[in-house]
């Protein structure tokens, strides 16, 4: 019964993921209301509402990029040795560029083309690059917003050698230098007001964001809590190591687990971080059981949830719905996914060996649909910092 012919715009752009021409029309239109028609039932106003949100989101994510503006590219140097990666608008034209597994699509250090005048910082996954956020980085550079993604030390793709707590307690100032970086790039610094900046994180990014909207925690909170639930909750105890597969090991490989987690990780000390810059953070997936729901109840910024319902790395009952519970109403469900995994936050996704630990913990489940969801997430997460950081549509 809808009217999706009327949805048809000539315009075309390319997609991060196969860097194929994608046709901003009919087909899209179709994808974002079958989206919201595919919704369970509910009262015949709230559920057209939720679609007129769903498709303006859509249309909204990708006006900008109808009406010919591009990505450009820029790397700015951390004093840590590594390297923040910038993404912005400009005039320029996009070339295929090759980073890993990926073939995506910007401008490198192209001239900045004026925006909407706030920095978005995304704080990647552990293990994570800024390539497998190119895509919300592009929905984001094409609502008007700049895009950091700082490499953080020790818990990259190039250098796993402090993931966890170890590398939780640095994050936030890795953000705090990011935006100082920018601020000290001039081609962008003039482009930008910085009294309002938005944090985006996934998983340890998730963790990122909810230290930088007030969240305390501490490293006894993560090994009580591993103590606790680390059979229920295995991944977030030990990573990507290993995993429970029901045999004799399993016994050996929690006794193990919980003496290692019991000897590094018995600091008290609150941990506690603020960059008043900061108004706005969206955590996605995040671990969060190691944080004071308390401190929480009340946060320090606009502070957003992404919540993927049949994630089994970081399980939504322990970690995002704990501190749903204490923040609501005072921080927001920007959407709930029934049918989204860990991996979810990741797009484009990074291929998986079938069978391995990273395919079990991160690969969509069967009835997710990451040609119709992504796209319907990323326009939601920018909206949110719209509304957030007095950015005029």
């Amino acid at each position: 019964p809808w009217p999706q012919a009327k949805c048809r715009r000539g315009s075309r752009r390319y997609s991060m993921f196969q860097v194929a021409p994608l046709v901003v029309g009919a087909d899209a239109c179709s994808e974002a209301i079958s989206y919201a028609l595919a919704q369970p039932p509910m009262p015949s106003l709230n559920r057209l509402l939720n679609l007129i949100v769903i498709v303006t989101a859509w249309f909204g994510t990708n006006l900008a990029f109808a009406q010919g503006s591009h990505m450009g590219y820029a790397q700015l140097a951390q004093s840590d040795g590594g390297h923040t990666a910038v993404f912005y608008l400009t005039e320029a034209t996009e070339v295929p560029v090759q980073r890993g597994p990926f073939t995506l699509s910007w401008a490198s250090d192209a001239l900045p083309a004026k925006g909407n005048g706030r920095l978005i910082v995304i704080s990647h996954g552990s293990g994570g690059s800024p390539w497998v956020h190119t895509d919300l980085a592009r929905a984001l550079v094409q609502r008007g917003f700049v895009v950091a993604v700082p490499q953080h030390s020790g818990d990259n793709y190039l250098d796993h050698s402090a993931p966890g707590p170890a590398s939780w307690i640095k994050r936030p100032a890795e953000v705090s230098r990011a935006i100082d970086a920018v601020a000290d790039h001039a081609p962008l610094a003039s482009l930008l007001s910085l009294d309002g900046v938005g944090v985006f994180g996934g998983s340890a990014g998730g963790h990122t964001a909810l230290s930088l909207a007030g969240g305390k925690w501490s490293f006894s909170r993560f090994r009580d809590y591993c103590e606790q639930n680390i059979e229920r909750d295995f991944s977030s105890c030990v990573g990507f190591t290993t995993l429970l597969r029901g045999n004799w090991l399993d016994g050996l490989k929690l006794w193990v687990a919980r003496r290692i987690i019991a000897w590094r990780f018995s600091d008290e000390k609150v941990q506690v971080y603020a960059d008043s810059r900061v108004k706005a953070a969206v955590a996605m997936v995040p671990f969060a059981a190691d944080f004071s729901p308390e401190s929480l109840a009340e946060p320090r910024v606009a502070l957003g949830l992404v919540i993927a319902a049949k994630d089994v790395n970081q399980i939504p009952a322990f970690h995002v719905d704990a501190i749903r519970a204490a923040c609501q109403p005072r921080c927001e469900v920007i959407l709930r996914m029934p049918e989204a995994g860990h991996g979810a936050m990741l797009s484009p996704m990074p291929p998986l060996v079938p069978g391995s630990i990273d395919s079990y913990l991160l690969s969509d489940p069967p009835l997710f649909s990451r040609k119709t969801d992504i796209p319907v997430l990323e326009g939601l997460i920018a909206d949110f910092f719209v509304r957030h950081l007095s950015v005029t549509p």
